[in-house]
């Protein structure tokens, strides 16, 4: 299987970005026509990007042209922000479809997973609100697109960014979206003592989260009341375990280059990352150190990406979107 990518950018939207970022992904895969592309367009595309998508076709040879606008972009060769841009992941020579089941790419436009999505087969992929989706070179529907990689073996990396501060406590009481009692305390106090001691005068509420799963979307604290409670992002249940986290960029690059390390040899055939845009460059402090981690541990491997505000992941009790998330899918074909 060959596959590579290509990056183009410039000062407007021009459909040309589309079709010079497949010529260079062709290129680079010593190939004269894809057998599918994965195409991702910056956010200035997303009102008009039909023109982009069969520039791509037309450049491709081909009429699989999946993908979606996004904020942001990337590639193994680096990221894209707050610029109009193109970039491009060809496929050849693919290997024969087979009966398993890898996790279906989707995007979606929608501010919430579509009312289906949750219950429905494995899904991997990214929510931007208001993007454009498109597969084999048309306009997706209102809910999205789903794009099946047939042939293909998918591991997925779900790194969190999050790092626990103590062990879990107990939910004593709580109303609808606002927790009020910890373990005894108020939710406030029991978050205060939970924090660094530096971190407690002025708690950085945007940079905290609670846990109580694994493999359970984080819920954010929208507010601090005067009576002592939290406002959630999600409501809780009196006797459920809570695990307050904060997101902390050392220990989110640490997390995926664990992820990372444990990954069995062979290196991927491509891989495909999507982030949050509140996470990258913006988290690290001008740098995606997750696009570097991935890069010192496969050099060389093709990596095609975007930053958007939702990340889809399949989980035991079905697709969840996550947030402030590295979602990393290592493809490899089945019959290596």
């Amino acid at each position: 299987m060959k596959a590579a990518t290509g990056c183009a950018s410039g000062p407007r939207a021009d459909k040309e970005l589309a079709a010079a970022a497949v010529r260079q992904a062709l290129a680079a895969a010593g190939l004269e026509r894809a057998e599918r592309v994965l195409l991702l367009l910056s956010r200035e595309f997303a009102r008009q990007p039909t023109p982009a998508i069969l520039a791509a076709a037309s450049a491709a040879g081909c009429l699989q042209i999946g993908g979606a606008t996004a904020n942001g972009l990337l590639t193994e060769a680096g990221w894209l922000l707050d610029q109009p841009a193109a970039v491009a992941l060809v496929l050849g020579e693919l290997p024969p479809a087979t009966a398993d089941a890898t996790p279906l790419l989707s995007f979606t436009g929608r501010t919430a997973l579509p009312y289906l999505w949750p219950a429905s087969p494995p899904r991997a992929g990214l929510l931007e609100s208001a993007a454009a989706t498109w597969n084999q070179a048309r306009p997706g529907g209102p809910e999205g697109v789903a794009i099946a990689l047939p042939g293909l073996a998918c591991q997925m990396l779900r790194a969190a960014g999050l790092y626990p501060l103590g062990a879990a406590q107990r939910v004593d009481q709580c109303a609808g979206y606002d927790l009020r009692r910890v373990a005894g305390q108020t939710a406030v106090e029991s978050l205060r003592r939970a924090l660094p001691a530096d971190l407690r005068a002025a708690q950085p509420l945007h940079r905290v989260a609670v846990i109580v799963a694994d493999d359970a979307p984080a819920i954010g604290i929208l507010a601090a009341n005067a009576d002592g409670s939290l406002t959630l992002t999600a409501s809780l249940a009196a006797g459920q375990p809570l695990t307050w986290a904060m997101r902390q960029p050392l220990a989110a690059e640490q997390e995926m280059r664990r992820l990372l390390a444990a990954v069995v040899e062979p290196p991927p055939a491509f891989a495909l990352m999507f982030s949050c845009i509140g996470r990258g460059p913006l988290f690290y402090g001008g740098d995606d150190r997750d696009l570097l981690a991935f890069r010192q541990r496969f050099p060389g491997v093709p990596l095609l990406g975007a930053y958007g505000s939702g990340q889809i992941a399949p989980t035991a009790s079905g697709n969840q979107l996550f947030q402030n998330t590295a979602l990393t899918l290592l493809y490899r074909s089945r019959h290596v």
